[in-house]
């Protein structure tokens, strides 16, 4: 056995639900569809097959509150609203890359292991 942990190793980190939510299911999606620029939430929903509007609107404005993306509504007939990336949602691109090298290199690995792990009869 190791060095025993720090009982105090989260002191100071504060006691909420992690900060960025790039684990959901479409986030780090609608991220990727956002690095080249602004789109409608029409735009949106062709890539991301399978999101319902209902939870493509939740996902934005959750993204929107974390300060991740703007949304700008313009005053036009019919009316326009474009979502883009603030520079704090850009900021996530760096490591999401490094998740997606991370991917390329050991998935099969990570998968091999998942069904070992299954076929020894282990819960799931």
């Amino acid at each position: 056995m190791g060095v025993p942990l720090d009982p105090d190793m989260f002191t100071g980190c504060p006691p909420i639900a992690a900060p960025i939510r790039v684990g959901d299911k479409w986030t780090a999606k609608i991220i990727r569809c956002l690095e080249p620029g602004p789109r409608r939430f029409t735009e949106l929903q062709t890539p991301l097959r399978g999101i319902t509007p209902k939870v493509l609107t939740a996902s934005l404005r959750a993204m929107e509150r974390d300060g991740l993306l703007t949304r700008t509504a313009y005053a036009e007939i019919p009316p326009r609203v474009e979502y883009e990336l603030t520079d704090l949602g850009r900021s996530l691109l760096e490591p999401m890359n490094a998740g997606c090298e991370w991917s390329r290199r050991h998935l099969a690995e990570l998968m091999r292991a998942r069904e070992s792990w299954e076929a020894a009869g282990q819960r799931a």
